[in-house]
């Protein structure tokens, strides 16, 4: 069973501890931290703790992927220290425009997403049901039914008002009274209605029914309002006085300026979408399928959620949508490929739950991250598969009347919106041309790495140097991850060379593709891990040349990693190595420890098991 208040644990002591966080929210797979010092964050460390996928760095948010059990992780970091929840826009590094676009959407739609998706699917399955007959759209079970369904993304500017309010800091019930106004039943009658004024102003009266953009702005400009009345008006009455007269301006201000333009722009990209999805649907449903797994690697899939929202609000239906359902479906199908392809039985065990989140739930994290991006060509494959299948399902006009997370459960969103038989093509390609490209092409399929498992009854293992220098003390390291051993027990060395080598035979168990960092599992057991330097991830692979990859099996002595030491050190980074066992729930601790110069091959230190531990008592 997970032991989620241990990931916890490592994954705050890696980015930097809890000092360092801004800001922490999740969504669906992620941790996504706000740091005040991404320079402290050390990403191999973090790959290392145990239920960690990988990190990515996108967004202006320093992402930690989790998979399914992310609100565990972040619900236990939260137990352990005042970390959770957004600060805001206000407050620290604020990162280029796009980047602080890109922010802001994530911490404004993440609280709502899965009850919009939920909500959404079963609006799906009852209009699937409308469809084929199994019900009666003209019944009051239909019209509860579809109340229940569709209220959220009715009402959705009231929602939008919450979440905008917390991450702006504006009062979120001000907020909601701005956002309630937009869709009380006497305005909303007036969409579409001729000759109405306010106080003799023109007003164009559009419908803000589902509408993104309108209560976002006027949100984010409510937050400055309210902060400069609660300045300037007198402390008697600054606490009614201020809602009173933000109202007062900024529901005007929507009908008369803010709701015609957004209205206008919203128009306008929902024609765009539709006329690239009418001349050339191929084309926008290749880059949808084939290129959402990559906005989502990087998180700018969000951008293109307000996208969605906007196109319903303006026709009714999301175009955007169908090709994303090649996209995940064809990840999916690429890691059930590994899963029949592979001999690796660690890989298997962490296909088959891949496989299953991927098909049926939409998440694909765990089979992209953990799978198909590391072995390169199915995460290639399923590109090109999702890249198909969304162009064939484009070419259909399959669309979705509904909001959705795109997997196999959801499909009931796209049925009788289209040409079905387009959807099913599409969905076939997706999914068989991944799924054989990976079974028949294959990959570098690892060595096993579950074969030097510890014995029932481990032994301690005998470290050797694994780079020439100056053995220092693991406390004297100027990074608290690794100087208070929390991330395990063992000593550091200053090099004087540019090449680490095997302290023992061992399996590859993480190969950093920039060279900085090698996790090695011992016959014994013992898993150790050689860290060159200091937050040298951010050079990217620069100064450093990596001659092993992941499942590679070594002999002591055996280059694992060349690397320029003056260049790194020259471009500010500090070269000292920690070398430090991860395991140490098998091998607590570490004796006989070498001090002073020391060359690569001699004894740098003893990883003591527990069983020699007990065996002392």
């Amino acid at each position: 069973m997970a032991d989620h208040a241990k990931t916890a644990a490592g994954v705050l002591a890696g980015v930097g501890g809890e000092s360092n966080v801004q800001s922490l929210v999740h969504c669906a797979t992620r941790l996504r931290f706000v740091l005040k010092d991404e320079g402290k964050a050390d990403a191999a460390a973090i790959r290392a703790v145990p239920g960690v996928i990988t990190t990515a760095q996108a967004g202006g948010q320093y992402q930690v992927v989790i998979g399914n059990d992310v609100p565990d992780v972040y619900a236990a970091i939260q137990s352990q220290t005042k970390v959770g929840g957004d600060a805001g826009a206000e407050e620290g590094p604020k990162g280029n425009l796009f980047n602080r676009f890109i922010k802001m959407i994530s911490a404004i739609f993440t609280p709502i997403l899965w009850a919009l998706a939920g909500t959404g699917l079963l609006k799906a399955f009852l209009a699937a049901a409308v469809t084929f007959g199994w019900m009666d759209a003209t019944t009051t079970t239909y019209t509860i039914l579809n109340a229940l369904s569709d209220a959220l993304i009715n009402f959705l500017p009231l929602a939008l008002a919450i979440t905008a309010a917390r991450y702006f800091k504006a009062s979120e019930f001000t907020s909601f009274a701005i956002a309630g106004a937009l869709v009380y039943p006497s305005i909303t009658a007036l969409t579409g209605a001729p000759d109405v004024t306010f106080f003799g102003i023109p007003v164009t009266m559009v419908s803000y029914v589902s509408s993104v953009i309108p209560v976002i702005i006027i949100v984010w400009l409510q937050s400055y309002a309210e902060r400069f009345l609660l300045k300037v008006l007198p402390g008697a009455v600054r606490r009614f006085v201020t809602p009173m007269l933000v109202v007062l301006v900024a529901v005007p201000l929507v009908f008369v300026v803010i709701g015609p333009l957004s209205a206008l722009l919203g128009g306008g990209l929902a024609s765009g979408i539709g006329w690239v999805f009418q001349t050339v649907p191929w084309l926008g449903g290749a880059i949808m399928g084939g290129l959402w797994q990559v906005f989502v690697i990087f998180g700018l899939h969000w951008g293109l959620v307000p996208l969605f929202q906007l196109e319903y609000q303006t026709t009714g239906m999301i175009l955007l949508i169908g090709p994303v359902f090649a996209a995940v479906l064809a990840q999916a199908a690429a890691v059930a490929g590994v899963l029949v392809r592979s001999r690796n039985k660690n890989l298997r065990s962490l296909a088959a739950p891949a496989t299953l989140s991927g098909f049926l739930a939409g998440i694909t994290e765990p089979a992209i991250y953990g799978i198909n991006l590391p072995l390169k060509r199915p995460f290639a494959f399923g590109v090109v598969g999702g890249a198909l299948g969304g162009a064939l399902i484009a070419m259909g006009g399959v669309f979705s009347k509904a909001f959705v997370v795109p997997s196999g459960l959801a499909l009931p969103a796209l049925l009788g919106n289209g040409n079905m038989v387009m959807l099913a093509i599409g969905l076939a390609v997706a999914v068989v041309v991944p799924f054989l490209l990976t079974v028949l092409i294959g990959f570098k399929d690892p060595v096993d790495e579950t074969a030097p498992a510890a014995p029932a009854a481990a032994t301690d293992t005998v470290v050797l140097n694994p780079v020439d220098g100056s053995v220092v003390a693991l406390s004297e390291v100027p990074d608290a991850a690794f100087a208070d051993g929390s991330l395990g027990k063992g000593v550091a060395v200053r090099p004087t060379s540019g090449a680490v080598y095997a302290p023992f035979d061992a399996t590859v168990v993480a190969a950093f593709p920039t060279g900085h960092a090698v996790g090695l599992r011992g016959v014994d057991g013992v898993e150790l891990l050689i860290h060159v330097g200091l937050d040298t991830v951010k050079l990217g692979g620069e100064h450093f040349s990596l001659k092993v990859s992941s499942g590679q099996q070594v002999k002591a002595g055996d280059l694992l990693v060349e690397f320029d030491g003056d260049a790194i050190e020259r471009a500010g980074y500090d070269l000292i190595t920690p070398v430090i066992v991860t395991n140490g729930d098998l091998y607590p601790d570490v004796a006989d420890v070498a001090s002073g110069p020391l060359s690569h091959g001699e004894t740098l230190f003893r990883a003591v098991s527990v069983d020699s531990l007990s065996a002392t008592r």
